[in-house]
């Protein structure tokens, strides 16, 4: 495991307080109120100047999600994982957004030309928006916040490059909806999704990197709902949610997850190993627990540096794998 201590940016992060909006909206418009879809449209485009953290509007109503509309299942997704600016975290820390996306792209191409299927891959980054701490902060939560300024600059380049961006929590002894209702400024964008990483969420009692963490079923069905919402609020299609499993005990009652119409629930198995190990922990939380979609994670380094005759499993092996992965994950 693998820490950052950065600074908390609440200012960049805090939870959107709806009445402060409408009240930022009618001074912004006379005191008129605006209808629903012209104060916060739903194509919103993200950029340098119009970046999604200074976001201060809401529709005064639902536009309505637009839940027939998705990238899966028609597509399978690729994703570079890590935080910027830190290589041991991933390969996203490693190098900037435009010199990581031709090497993503080498990487789709390869499964590109291996594929048997009409379903084609479409490029994503992973971005960890809140980092897992092995010190309590001032708030004693052992995590602390992404700055904002890095979700402005990734939700932006996504937006400009036609590619997904997950935002990745890991919680430390927060409650999960605590860590990512913070990120509706960046959620409100159709690219935009959720990742939720249970390992590093901790009891009260618990320090992140001493133990493993959990999640509850029940915590799964809250995030199902919230992105659902986010899409009915912002007139967006089905949003996607990976579950990272580190072990079969990521998510307690895993028996009582379920499908929530308009949202895309992925179950991702995580953790390096050799590629007979990879397999067989995913035979026994994905293969043997189906519930919607699949994700697999491979780590270039973890893989191959820290186990003994081991090696990168190759694309023509992530497509023998029961189920085929929806989403696979580069870290």
């Amino acid at each position: 495991m693998s820490f950052k201590i950065i600074t908390p940016r609440p200012e960049l992060r805090g939870k959107i307080d709806r009445r402060d909006l409408i009240k930022l909206g009618l001074a912004a418009t006379g005191g008129a109120m605006v209808p629903a879809g012209l104060l916060a449209q739903a194509d919103l485009v993200p950029s340098e100047e119009n970046p999604p953290s200074q976001n201060r509007t809401v529709p005064d109503a639902p536009l309505g999600g637009l839940f027939d509309q998705g990238i899966l299942p028609d597509h399978r997704v690729l994703l570079y994982y890590g935080f910027p600016g830190v290589d041991t975290m991933g390969i996203l820390g490693e190098y900037s957004p435009e010199e990581l996306l031709p090497i993503l792209e080498a990487q789709r191409l390869e499964y590109e030309a291996v594929r048997p299927d009409d379903r084609s891959w479409v490029n994503g980054f992973e971005l960890i928006g809140s980092v897992a701490q092995r010190d309590p902060g001032a708030d004693g939560m052992y995590v602390a916040d992404t700055d904002g300024a890095w979700l402005d600059e990734y939700t932006i380049f996504t937006h400009n490059n036609d590619m997904q961006l997950f935002i990745d929590v890991q919680m430390g002894r927060k409650a999960p909806h605590e860590d990512y209702e913070g990120l509706e400024r960046w959620m409100r964008y159709k690219h935009v999704h959720l990742a939720i990483d249970p390992e590093f969420h901790l009891p009260v009692d618990g320090v992140p990197g001493e133990a493993l963490g959990q999640i509850d079923a029940s915590d799964v069905t809250r995030a199902q709902n919230w992105l659902v919402g986010l899409s009915d609020l912002y007139g967006l299609p089905r949003k996607m949610l990976i579950i990272h499993q580190f072990h079969v005990y990521s998510v307690a009652n895993k028996d009582q997850v379920q499908p929530v119409s308009g949202v895309d629930l992925i179950m991702n198995e995580d953790g390096h190993g050799t590629p007979e190990m990879k397999k067989e922990t995913y035979r026994v939380i994905i293969t043997e627990h189906p519930i919607e979609y699949a994700g697999f994670k491979i780590f270039y380094k973890g893989d191959v540096e820290w186990w003994d005759n081991s090696r990168l499993m190759t694309p023509e092996e992530i497509y023998e794998m029961d189920p085929v992965p929806d989403i696979v994950n580069y870290q």
